[in-house]
Order: structure tokens, then C-alpha cells, then sequence
């Protein structure tokens, strides 16, 4: 075979390029493992809104990685032009979670993988990147941040309050405050010192403090 025959090609020789049972093998696979991403996407997501057209595209990624990449090992002028394809592709949608550019390449690699026929690989691969995101991503802990949003009917009441948050939490900071006419407002950053939120209860009773609302919060800060 000369170099210029590997430009070649004829449509009825790439009709066999790819045996069915190998195809057919390979999107089920590629099914099984979207689905298990899909599955620790939805268990370890820690957003606000959850859409489940995400945890769709995950498997459909997957299985349409692995559908492209066994063409492009089939063929070397398909892999060219496919490279110039995908070149010109561009995507707009935002991406609100960190973690979701991780799914997304996790749906992508498994796809690679599987298509080039390393099935432990992928499979093994998978389950332990799974087991790692599940310990990991929603691990619940008392030092998470907490915002406390206090009115007060004055800067004693203001003062009594601060000093409860600071005998009561582990770390207390304020991060705002609104003064007006008879109404003081406090936006206090608190760390707990367990799971127990009963403090904001007697937060309330106190004199002066006119309602105290505990709220967890997910924003970046500095541990």
C-alpha cells in the first residue's frame, strides 16, 4: 500500500469497516456507563435547580463520543475531516456548576475509551471516579458556612446579639450592616460548632432582636 492509497476511500468498503457486533457492543456499553454517570451526577448534584436534561445529554454524550470515535478509528480521511468538523463547532451554553465541566469530560473520556476498546479501562475507570465524587462532593460538615440575618431594635440589642453568635458558633464575622431609624440589620457569617441549629431559637427571644433567619449558603470563601 502506497501513501496515497490511504487517502482512498470507497463508500462500499467503509459499509464494513466496523462490524455490527463490535458497534452494537460498544453503544451498549457506552449506554450502561452514561447511565451511571447520569446516576452519580444525580446523587452527588449540590445546586439550587436540578435539571435532569443535563443528567440526558450525559448518557447521550457518552454513547455519541463513543459512536464518533469508532468512525474516526475506521477510517483516516474521516478522522481528518472530523477534526476540521469539530473545529467550527462552538458552544454557548453556561455552565453554573463547577462540577459539571467534570460529568461532562468524565461522559467524553468514557467514551474515547470504550470506542478504542479498553473496556476495564472505562468501566473499572468509572466506578472508581463514581466512588470518589459520592465521599467527596456532597460531604456535609459543621464548618460550613452559614449567614445569619439579624434585625434588631438598636445598638444594645445589636451588641447582645453579637456576643450571643460568638458564645454560640465557632467563628462569627459580620459581612454587612443597615442602620436605620429604630431597625438595625446584620448580615453575620457564623461557623457552627455542630449540626445543632437550636441557638437561632433563642437568638429571636432576645431582647431588642426582632427576627433572626439562619440561611446555608454554597458561594466561594476562605476557609
Amino acid at each position: 500500500m502506497t501513501f496515497s492509497d490511504i487517502f482512498k476511500s470507497s463508500f462500499l468498503e467503509n459499509v464494513t469497516s466496523v462490524s455490527i457486533l463490535d458497534m452494537l457492543l460498544a453503544l451498549v456499553l457506552a449506554f450502561g456507563v452514561g447511565m451511571f454517570i447520569f446516576l452519580i451526577y444525580k446523587k452527588t448534584y449540590a445546586g439550587v435547580m436540578y435539571s435532569s436534561s443535563f443528567g440526558v445529554t450525559l448518557v447521550a454524550l457518552t454513547m455519541i463520543t463513543t459512536l464518533v470515535i469508532l468512525a474516526v478509528t475506521s477510517n483516516v480521511v474521516l478522522s481528518l475531516g472530523m477534526v476540521g468538523a469539530l473545529s467550527i463547532v462552538r458552544f454557548r451554553t453556561a455552565i453554573k456548576e463547577p462540577l459539571d465541566i467534570a460529568f461532562l469530560f468524565w461522559a467524553i473520556a468514557a467514551g474515547i475509551v470504550l470506542a478504542a476498546g479498553f473496556i476495564p479501562l472505562a468501566v473499572i475507570g468509572s466506578v472508581i471516579i463514581g466512588v470518589i465524587l459520592l465521599l467527596f462532593a456532597n460531604r456535609k460538615s459543621s464548618s460550613n458556612p452559614y449567614i445569619v440575618v439579624l434585625s434588631c431594635d438598636g445598638a444594645e440589642s445589636e451588641a447582645a446579639a453579637t456576643e450571643f453568635l460568638k458564645a454560640h458558633t465557632k467563628r462569627c464575622t459580620v459581612k454587612s450592616k443597615t442602620a436605620r431609624k429604630g431597625v438595625v440589620e446584620l448580615n453575620v457569617e457564623v461557623r457552627l460548632n455542630d449540626a445543632d441549629t437550636g441557638f437561632v431559637n433563642a437568638l429571636s427571644d432576645l431582647a431588642g432582636v426582632r427576627s433572626a433567619v439562619l440561611v446555608s449558603y454554597n458561594g466561594d470563601y476562605m476557609g
